[in-house]
């Protein structure tokens, strides 16, 4: 079975950034991600990652201003390439291996063309980090300039870059399409991370659309060794959410 990533944005989110690093590891998850991580600390933060030996896998760029609505900037001219950098630069000193890249919400050709832009520039400057980029489906974040797999796969192809990678997310492609397993299977060259999310509330993987069994299969069998990011929103405090973590480790 896969190794598991605790997404800090969702689980334990009532805690500080480091006492939640510390409760992934105590509940047994082999990596930890985040969503926005700056208004901590990186060098406590880093500290909190030492002392589990937990990898930090990705961190999101800055969403903006979330009053506004904001959900990225990346495809925002002038303002993405600052938006990498800041990425970037926490990414470096938390020792996270990818930035997650996004667009936000916007729309039209000079959006889509300051997206690619701001691309080119970060996996230019990315030295070892991988830069990932996910299609959100638009049920959720309504108006989101990436919010088509077919869409980020072009992108990737045309930008033909060994650094930029997929954020492949069984609840955003499963919102999107029937099969998302074969969505997975197709996509998988170009893939850089995996999450996961039960379809269509995005709770604990235990009930819904997606028989994880047979996701959770679909992975090993394509030769994951990564660990793959649980991003759902728990019902209740994040450990009574757990069982399906204990089943698919054993």
């Amino acid at each position: 079975m896969p190794r598991f990533s605790a997404n800090l944005g969702l689980l334990w989110s009532d805690l500080p950034l480091p006492d939640a690093i510390r409760a992934a590891a105590q509940a047994g998850f082999d990596a930890v991600e985040f969503q926005w991580p700056y208004d901590y600390d990186p060098m406590v933060v880093r500290a909190a990652l030492e002392e589990t030996g937990l990898p930090l896998l990705s961190l999101n760029t800055e969403r903006g201003s979330k009053s506004q609505g904001a959900f990225g900037t990346c495809a925002w001219r002038n303002v993405g390439n600052q938006s990498v950098e800041l990425a970037l630069s926490y990414a470096r000193a938390v020792g996270a291996q990818a930035i997650h890249a996004l667009p936000g919400i916007t729309a039209g050709e000079e959006a889509w063309q300051a997206f690619e832009d701001t691309l080119r520039y970060a996996c230019d400057i990315s030295e070892d980090t991988t830069i990932l980029i996910e299609p959100i489906n638009p049920i959720d974040v309504p108006g989101y300039l990436l919010d088509r797999l077919v869409d980020a796969i072009e992108l990737i192809e045309r930008i033909n870059h060994p650094r930029l990678k997929l954020m492949f997310d069984f609840y955003h492609i499963g919102r999107m399409h029937d099969d998302p397993i074969k969505q997975f299977q197709d996509a998988l060259p170009h893939i850089g991370h995996i999450q996961f999310a039960s379809v269509p509330d995005r709770g604990a993987p235990d009930h819904g659309a997606l028989n994880f069994d047979d996701v959770f299969a679909a992975i090993d069998n394509a030769g994951w060794s990564n660990p793959i990011g649980a991003e759902y929103r728990p019902d209740g405090p994040t450990d009574a959410t757990l069982d399906w973590l204990a089943r698919h480790k054993s």
